[in-house]
């Protein structure tokens, strides 16, 4: 059964937001109540959290579809909607979240760091916020948004300080093991480590964790084996670790080609150029080993190498190791920037920033309409009740849709769409669609969306000559 998982894809939905109550107070002896009702509650958001006991994405693994509640419905009496709670998903430290292309959106780091993945849908507004001098009785409320929904990559690189890399059956399992407290399954067989593991090590006052990574063999950076699964988690380590076996049972190999080999693997991978290197030269308890460790010794450190030779079964030599470890880490620490505390940066929008733009669609012959305040009053709009189309009418009016499209050369009647292409609303735009009381009717109606709607008709005579020209150019072409 897989443990550890290090990679997953996450389909994450925040919660709607509920939506607006329209209601009118009705009480014995009070025949002018008002409006009362309240507003939706909000959506719950979908927020991932650091954890530091979490050292696996295994939950998201199985069960890779995640849901935050949605807000409660406004009811009457200006009673509002319950919000819905937030959903919080932990996930561990290292964790990178990134988008479906690729495009990096949070580097999780540090416990308790946080990123919303998904935004909750803002309640509508019941009647009784929407109530105004000119509309004392509004018959309609806003529309709860619907929640934020998209699709996540979470991938863990292992925070860890030392990094030990080399064939499989190097022995870095055994080395983390007398380093560490850490027991990874061991064995003399390739691949046996099938997943990270990490241990705490303590050289004098410096405490410091080490990493074994598995996997890496020749064509490891272009997938071969297990390499490029792991290669992520050797990232962030601030020195890396060559653990070269000198008593190797095959014929065909010796530590210092398994050195190159890793070295080209590494480099292809890319981003590990600068990092300190360390050889250490393992199972020298055997004799041949030990005398295979002296003849390569001087070449090693005459390229520029810091040579240590142990025996994980002996447990020689490790102390040695662990303080140099401990010194390079200690180096890594005390070169890093000072953290900083997070500042809130707020910029404001320039005043004169209208926040949409108007085009013209030749293909859909429409004007097209994008910006988030339009986009988002489209959605709060109830198109079944012709006074809430009437207050959408108004509010594009105020914030300038009007005369943006006049400028672009529309006509009454033209088709105006709001939104992408994908959820556009489209409608006819008619100019002389200004707001005023006298314009109003009963609650829940609007007179000025009894006006013909030549631009639909339009629209409909267009896309019944192409299904003409389709059925004439199926007839005549049967195959």
């Amino acid at each position: 059964m897989t443990t550890f998982v290090d990679r997953v894809e996450l389909h994450v939905a925040a919660g709607n937001g509920g939506h607006g109550c329209a209601s009118v107070h009705r009480e014995k002896f009070k025949p002018l109540g008002g409006p009362d009702g309240g507003n939706g509650g909000r959506g719950g958001d979908v927020i991932l959290v650091v954890d530091q006991s979490v050292t696996t994405l295994l939950e998201y693994h199985h069960s890779p579809h995640r849901k935050a509640t949605n807000g409660q419905p406004g009811a009457g009496d200006n009673r509002s909607g319950k919000d819905g709670q937030d959903l919080v998903l932990t996930v561990p430290d290292g964790t990178v979240v990134l988008d479906k292309q690729g495009n990096v959106l949070a580097d999780l780091v540090g416990q308790g760091t946080t990123f919303v993945a998904g935004q909750g849908g803002r309640g509508g507004l019941g009647n009784a916020a929407l109530s105004s001098a000119r509309r004392k009785a509004p018959g309609f409320a806003l529309l709860g948004e619907p929640g934020e929904a998209r699709d996540i990559v979470l991938e863990l690189k292992t925070v860890a300080d030392v990094a030990l890399v080399g064939y499989p059956s190097a022995g870095k399992s055994s080395l983390i093991s007398v380093l560490s407290a850490a027991k990874p399954k061991i064995a003399d067989y390739p691949f046996t480590t099938l997943v990270p593991n990490l241990g705490v090590v303590t050289a004098g006052s410096t405490v410091y964790t080490i990493a074994d990574v598995p996997g890496l063999i020749p064509g490891a950076s272009q997938g071969r084996g297990l390499g490029l699964e792991f290669l992520r988690h050797v990232e962030r380590c601030s020195v890396l670790v060559h653990v070269l076996d000198t008593a190797t049972l095959e014929s065909d190999r010796d530590p210092v080609t398994d050195l190159d080999v890793i070295e080209e693997e590494l480099r292809q991978y890319g981003g590990l150029e600068n990092r300190p290197r360390i050889v250490v030269l393992n199972k020298i308890d055997i004799p041949d080993g030990q005398d295979l460790a002296d003849m390569i010794r001087p070449d090693l450190e005459k390229r520029g190498y810091r040579v240590f030779e142990v025996s994980a079964v002996a447990r020689t030599g490790l102390k040695e190791l662990s303080f140099a470890l401990a010194g390079i880490v200690a180096e890594a620490r005390a070169a890093k920037p000072k953290e900083e505390a997070t500042r809130v940066v707020i910029r404001p929008k320039a005043v004169d920033d209208s926040g949409f733009t108007v085009t013209y669609d030749e293909t859909e012959d429409v004007y097209r309409v994008r910006g988030e305040k339009p986009e988002r009053w489209v959605r709060q709009t109830d198109f079944n009740n012709d006074e809430a189309v009437g207050y959408l009418a108004d509010r594009l009016n105020r914030l300038g849709v009007e005369d943006a499209l006049m400028k672009a050369g529309a006509r009454a009647g033209d088709g105006v769409a709001i939104g992408s292409e994908e959820n556009a609303v489209v409608f006819d735009w008619e100019p002389s669609m200004t707001a005023g009381a006298e314009m109003l009717g009963r609650r829940g109606e609007d007179h000025r969306m009894e006006a013909p709607r030549p631009a639909a008709q339009r629209r409909r005579d267009r896309q019944a000559e192409r299904d003409e020209a389709d059925r004439e150019f199926n007839e005549f072409n049967p195959f």
